[in-house]
This record gives C-alpha cells, sequence and structure tokens, in this order.
C-alpha cells in the first residue's frame, strides 16, 4: 500500500476559512510539517484543493518522528579517516623524543624553534 508524504509548503495566512480547513483536515497546521496519508480519491480530492500550498511525494510505507529527522540532518561536512591517537602519532612522538636525547649528549646543531 503505498503513502502520500505531504508537506506544507507556504503558510495558510490571509487563505480563506475554506482553504485553512484543508489543510486542517490533512492534518497540516505549521509550515514544514510533515503528514502521511494513505493513497485515496478522497485524500487526493483534498490536495488537489490546497495544491499551491503542499508538496507531495508518493512513498511505500509512511516514516516515523525520528526518521524524518534524521533525514533533514544535513551531512557533516568532514569524515574522520583515522582516530586521533594513530600509531602515526605515537611514531612521531618517539622520534622527537629520541632527538632531544641526542640534543643533550652535546650535539647542539641545527635551528631552534
Amino acid at each position: 500500500m503505498s503513502y502520500f508524504r505531504i508537506t506544507l509548503h507556504r503558510s495558510a495566512i490571509g487563505l480563506p476559512k475554506r482553504t485553512r480547513g484543508v489543510l486542517a483536515a490533512l492534518g497540516l497546521h505549521r509550515r514544514a510539517q510533515v503528514v502521511f496519508h494513505p493513497v485515496s480519491a478522497q485524500f487526493a480530492g483534498m490536495i488537489m484543493k490546497v495544491k499551491e500550498l503542499v508538496r507531495i511525494e508518493e512513498v511505500e510505507r509512511p516514516m516515523t518522528k525520528r526518521e524524518l529527522h534524521e533525514s533533514r540532518r544535513p551531512e557533516p561536512g568532514f569524515w574522520v579517516e583515522t582516530p586521533r591517537a594513530s600509531s602515526f602519532g605515537m611514531r612521531r612522538v618517539l622520534a622527537t623524543g629520541q632527538q632531544q636525547q641526542q640534543q643533550g649528549e652535546g650535539q647542539q646543531e641545527g635551528v631552534r624553534l
């Protein structure tokens, strides 16, 4: 069974009472609110009355609130390729420690930072 995913895209402020009543019958009260209704002639007729205000998708099953929330979450913009305490970082610390020991034995050549 398929469902309509109906999202209120435009506000109903200033529209006739009849149009606001259709939105209320669909269960839409706020912008960006999403409701799911089964595909039927009754809901198709209501959608046609407010077609300029809503966005429609046909989906296989309704989504839970948690799934809707996760679908709106943007990409993080970064990926963690290796953990922070990687073996590369440990080798670097050990190498730095050996260099300091060599400098302490009388080799103080090079540029200090």
